[in-house]
């Protein structure tokens, strides 16, 4: 029988993986932040065409990010077993996965702007945001590389050098969107598409960083990871599409969720739509917390689960979710206490619209202090999930949540009763409370023996 340790030691272990995750989640987030805010400089319209153009990006993303993501629960329970060769096995496929996922979406980002146009969004904002998806759509495969390749680290507990080159790479995407989004130093002004540029080759650094690392670091040469990387490994390959699938449904669902928030946000008009992106990126930032805990608690989940500990995975998840709950109490003080100055980072002071902007804003950030609670709840009850190798149920719980309720009612709220936007994110939080509270349930009432590794 394995000793269980306890709850400080359960908390240190949890905060050694946990904070370089949250760093380099953040990292990732502030190169999301740097587009908005630098082309929130450039223009109204063209901050609306980024909103929406990076959400779409973001909602793909997200779909096929789930072969990647599935390789951190399988690499955690293949170290606990002590099996090395399947710690290979098991990121070459998910690597193998996620590229062809890539290969495919070029064709959607090519033509997206039909597709923005169909939404409802304004014409000029979808030639746009078509524009920007054309270019970005390109760096959808070492995106999801990147994804993959930490997932393999983390399970490692080698976060640390996630965090560097995500740093790396925000230096880089910083630079280069100041040089084509305005064109300076003799460079061309490009808008929307200097952006675009700048991502795809911010995804490009970063993934070469994270390859050569795995590769040539000497306590991971014994991976062999890239060798013979073209042959095939059909049985692994099925394990990894089996649990990756519902991963990236689920965060689909989720994701969706605020893309059609953005869509039907959209509608209402330009200034409302920027409003909601900025508001969204704040409440983004803060739930990148939360996610690096719960990709900590999948790592750790994973290792117990590999080792058939189940009184130590539950003793972990009381510590992540205790971990995760207080952040997400003070996060609720902070957006209540100091909405105008966050809202203000995101604006030029000299932009005629910026004060309808932040007046609108500060009412859907009012909202997003509500689903803080929820929202890490959610998170973190689905990371403790696939430590365990459960990934199909929550899919469902999420669909249900998600676009069975949550939708619904914010389309009712906002347009039918006529509560504009801040309707509209009273349904997302309907929809992120009755997911948390599904999922912890899902989570608590597994008894170590209804789920077997993939």
């Amino acid at each position: 029988m394995v000793k269980s340790i306890s709850y400080p030691a359960q908390a240190r272990a949890l905060l050694a993986l946990g904070l370089p995750l949250i760093g380099s989640n953040i990292a990732q987030m502030a190169l999301h932040v740097a587009d908005t805010v630098m082309v929130g400089r450039y223009g109204t319209v063209e901050l609306a065409a980024v909103v929406i153009g990076s959400s779409t990006f973001f909602v793909v993303f997200i779909l096929g990010s789930g072969f990647a993501q599935a390789v951190m629960p399988m690499v955690a329970s293949s170290l606990a077993r002590g099996d090395e060769v399947q710690v290979r096995r098991d990121t070459r496929m998910g690597l193998w996965l996620s590229i062809g996922f890539a290969l495919l979406t070029v064709p959607f980002f090519w033509w997206s702007g039909r597709l923005l146009h169909a939404v409802g969004q304004e014409p000029r904002v979808a030639e746009l945001g078509q524009d920007y998806l054309r270019i970005a759509g390109l760096g959808m495969l070492p995106a999801l590389v990147v994804v993959a390749l930490r997932s393999l680290l983390s399970a490692l507990e080698r976060a640390g050098v996630v965090l560097w080159a995500t740093l790396a790479g925000v230096l880089l995407n910083i630079f280069l969107n100041w040089l084509l989004i305005f064109g300076n130093w003799g460079a061309p002004e490009l808008g929307v598409k200097g952006a675009a540029i700048a991502s795809v080759a911010t995804q490009f650094l970063m993934m070469g960083l994270l390859a050569l690392y795995a590769s040539f670091h000497h306590e991971l040469r014994r991976f062999h990871l890239f060798v013979r990387f073209w042959r095939p490994d059909g049985t692994v390959l099925r394990q990894v599409f089996r649990l990756g699938w519902p991963i990236g449904l689920t965060g689909l669902f989720e994701s969706g969720l605020f893309e059609a928030a953005a869509i039907m946000m959209g509608w209402i008009g330009a200034v409302e739509l920027a409003s909601h992106g900025i508001a969204l990126q704040l409440a983004a930032i803060t739930f990148m917390v939360h996610l690096g805990l719960s990709n900590a608690a999948t790592v750790r989940a994973g290792r117990a689960f590999g080792m058939g500990d189940v009184e130590g995975l539950r003793d972990g998840a009381r510590v992540a979710i205790v971990m995760s709950t207080g952040f997400a109490m003070a996060t609720v003080i902070v957006f209540l206490a100091f909405p105008g100055l966050l809202i203000g980072l995101f604006l030029d002071p000299a932009n005629p619209q910026g004060g309808e902007i932040i007046a609108y804003a500060t009412g859907l950030l009012a909202v997003a202090a509500l689903f803080q609670m929820a929202d890490s709840a959610q998170v973190m009850a689905l990371g403790l999930l696939r430590g365990i190798h459960d990934t199909r149920v929550p899919m469902i719980i999420a669909s249900v949540s998600y676009w069975l309720i949550g939708i619904p009612v914010s389309y009712i709220l906002a347009f039918r009763l006529g509560m504009g936007g801040i309707g509209l994110w009273l349904g997302l939080v309907v929809g992120l409370v009755v997911a948390a509270v599904l999922l912890m349930l899902r989570f608590w009432r597994w008894r170590g023996s209804e789920v077997q590794p993939a």
